[in-house]
């Protein structure tokens, strides 16, 4: 399910080569990420998008996963959440995968859109992945947050024990209270999250999905 944010990004830009980077890199967080660009963009903390889950944390970084166990190259993102929760999700890197950099005047975020998602959801909507993220249209992306925004998100989490809070398609919260309402809420149990990936459809490339609360 792509987001739909009810606000266009005026300003979209693609990094290049970001897998390949990200595999001789070994790794790279948010915060080193935004440190480099020449934007004006203040960061007290983020929160993680996966398809209406939304996660606080004071940083997420990108991880680049050798084949290994799998059989097939990838990449995580783990967060550095709020509080005692985990969250962290293993994509499969052999998709197409471009990450960027969306503005508007209030706001900033990452997104990484892979070309098999742009051609299953979008491919008919927008002539290209570009026009695709400006309209908000994307899975999986990291919101950058400072000030009062920051801490009004850090609040919604601290009062609740739910490992993470979810936005509707229309833009509006919700705010499970226990880790029982969220699980409730998506329809499965954290095992069954984190193997399936949040029952994503194959072309998403997500392999495993952790969404908990210790």
């Amino acid at each position: 399910m792509s987001s739909r944010e009810e606000r266009p990004w005026t300003d979209v830009s693609r990094f290049q080569t970001f897998v390949d980077h990200l595999e001789d890199e070994g790794a790279f967080s948010v915060r080193s990420i935004v440190d480099q660009l020449d934007a004006d963009i203040d960061v007290d903390g983020i929160v993680y998008h996966d398809r209406g889950i939304r996660v606080p944390g004071y940083d997420a970084t990108f991880v680049h996963e050798p084949s290994g166990a799998r059989g097939r190259p990838a990449f995580s993102v783990e967060v550095d959440t709020v509080g005692p929760r985990n969250t962290w999700a293993v994509f499969d890197a052999q998709l197409g995968w471009d990450l960027y950099l969306l503005q508007t005047d209030d706001v900033a975020a990452l997104a990484w859109v892979s070309d098999e998602e742009y051609k299953s959801e979008e491919g008919d909507l927008f002539a290209s992945k570009h026009d695709a993220l400006a309209a908000g249209r994307f899975s999986f992306g990291i919101f950058l947050y400072s000030g009062r925004d920051w801490e009004e998100r850090v609040d919604r989490i601290q009062n609740t024990d739910a490992p993470a809070y979810l936005k509707r398609d229309d833009g509006t919260p919700v705010i499970p209270q226990t880790p029982g309402e969220f699980y409730d809420y998506i329809g499965a149990s954290a095992t069954e999250l984190r193997q399936s990936g949040g029952n994503a459809p194959p072309y998403l490339g997500i392999l495993e999905l952790e969404v908990s609360i210790d």
